[in-house]
């Protein structure tokens, strides 16, 4: 059989073995009667959203879980058409007819989304599936408990009226990735009294969630009847707080690799890249590595992110730029072809997102996900 080759200049490589080790590890941490939602809103992390989407529901997602209903509509678009999908940042005008002849779980806060999916119900002459979002204290989206007699009296109003059916009751947790944090007990307080009240007046939820990536690790009393885990699909840790991926027993699934470009002599004292924050301490050789800020490396990483070239783990030096950056390869002179790995599970002693998020002063979800097209993805562990 004929190889594909490798890109050579740099490449994502997407593991699904791991991402499907992955989703089975989180399924062990909850209750059998626990469904999984894979979350692979924007495109998956930077991962790849239909490829994902297929090897988390092989590996026994039940649900997929996108913030726009663009990103859902595509999944149905790209023949995920069985799946339970849903969908939650909606803003006026938005594609509500298209995500009620999709079939979508669709999000709805506030009323006026209501009043725009009960337009589309009879626009459509179908029924809206649609979840009510409660804001149990992130503050971000989801109704308010001041507002929630109202909405869910409406939406009960509606189902009545074979406009709707209302499928889930849900909300998000700010402080999950800090273990201990009172807001975590005081909001699973206020959803469980928001579930009661919704309940008390008629609602027949499918399903009733809060859980995130570290409340699926940490937290069994808010698994209720389904998990949403995003950052940890892809084997990332939420936050060292909780543990690392190993420590977890999850297996990052991207690896980020690119050839040496350019491998050259320069004397001391020789400025480096833009501004020349930093200058060469004596004789030595440099390497230039092409990716830079368009492709997703974080320039904040400038003098910081570390990148595995030969057996060595070498630092980024001066800036990086928008399609190249430079390391200091401390006299060594590898060939320009040579593999550099700017981050991947850390196996053979490469540095992880982890890594570059510490050296960027950012998250490791911003590390993966900020990867942009420009780098082809590759997949592996079919």
């Amino acid at each position: 059989m004929t190889q594909t080759p490798q890109p050579r200049r740099a490449r994502a490589e997407i593991d699904l073995g791991a991402l499907r080790a992955n989703v089975r590890t989180l399924r062990a941490r909850v209750a059998p009667h626990v469904q999984l939602m894979a979350v692979v809103k924007a495109d998956a992390y930077g991962h790849g959203a239909v490829r994902c989407a297929r090897a988390a529901l092989d590996a026994g997602a039940t649900w997929l879980g996108t913030a726009t209903p663009h990103e859902a509509l595509a999944l149905r678009a790209a023949g995920l058409t069985e799946a339970r999908i849903m969908c939650w940042l909606w803003t006026p005008g938005d594609p509500w007819a298209e995500g009620i002849e999709a079939g979508l779980d669709m999000s709805v806060s506030a009323m006026w989304a209501l009043e725009e999916v009960f337009e589309a119900a009879r626009r459509t002459g179908r029924r809206a599936r649609i979840q009510l979002k409660a804001d149990t204290g992130l503050g971000r989206n989801g109704c308010q408990p001041a507002d929630w007699p109202e909405l869910v009296g409406e939406a009960l109003k509606a189902e009545a009226q074979g406009l709707v059916k209302i499928t889930g009751l849900w909300s998000h947790l700010a402080c999950a990735d800090e273990p201990g944090h009172p807001s975590i007990a005081g909001q699973l307080d206020v959803f469980r009294t928001m579930l009661d009240y919704a309940e008390k007046a008629g609602v027949e939820p499918e399903v009733r969630h809060i859980a995130n990536s570290p409340a699926t690790l940490t937290l069994p009393e808010a698994h209720f009847d389904l998990v949403r885990p995003g950052i940890a699909l892809y084997g990332v840790s939420p936050d060292p707080a909780v543990g690392t991926s190993a420590e977890l027993g999850l297996r990052p699934v991207m690896s980020l690799k690119a050839s040496v470009a350019l491998v050259k002599h320069v004397p001391g004292g020789h400025g480096v890249s833009y501004g020349h924050h930093y200058t060469t301490p004596g004789e030595t050789t440099l390497g230039l590595i092409p990716l830079g800020y368009a492709d997703g490396v974080p320039r904040h990483a400038s003098g910081r992110g570390p990148v595995l070239v030969g057996d060595r783990v070498r630092t980024v030096a001066g800036r990086v730029a928008m399609d190249q950056f430079v390391v200091d390869l401390g006299g060594d002179t590898p060939e320009p072809g040579t593999e550099a790995v700017l981050f991947g599970p850390g196996d053979r002693g490469e540095p992880t997102a982890q890594d570059w998020a510490e050296a960027a002063d950012t998250i490791a979800y911003e590390i993966v996900t900020r990867i942009g097209a420009r780098v082809p993805r590759v997949y592996v562990g079919e």
